[in-house]
């Protein structure tokens, strides 16, 4: 899962030399730490959240706030 996860945020990042994924395994989970240029933040977390909430047909709308 790490290197799909590193492909896919690799290709959808405008600064793709700044992507790191991290694995870190539990007994019962597994965590992928993803680090990525502050300007592409926005751009990777809306696509993973639209793909989730196609798989669960709802519209989803990510707001960044600081």
């Amino acid at each position: 899962m790490k290197e799909i996860l590193e492909y896919l945020a690799r290709a959808l990042a405008d600064h793709p030399e700044q992507v790191e994924v991290r694995q870190v395994e539990g007994e019962r989970f597994l965590i992928l730490e993803l680090k990525v240029a502050s300007e592409d933040m926005g751009k990777i977390i809306g696509t993973i959240v639209k793909a989730a909430a196609l798989r669960e047909n709802k519209k989803v709308t990510v707001e960044i706030v600081q």
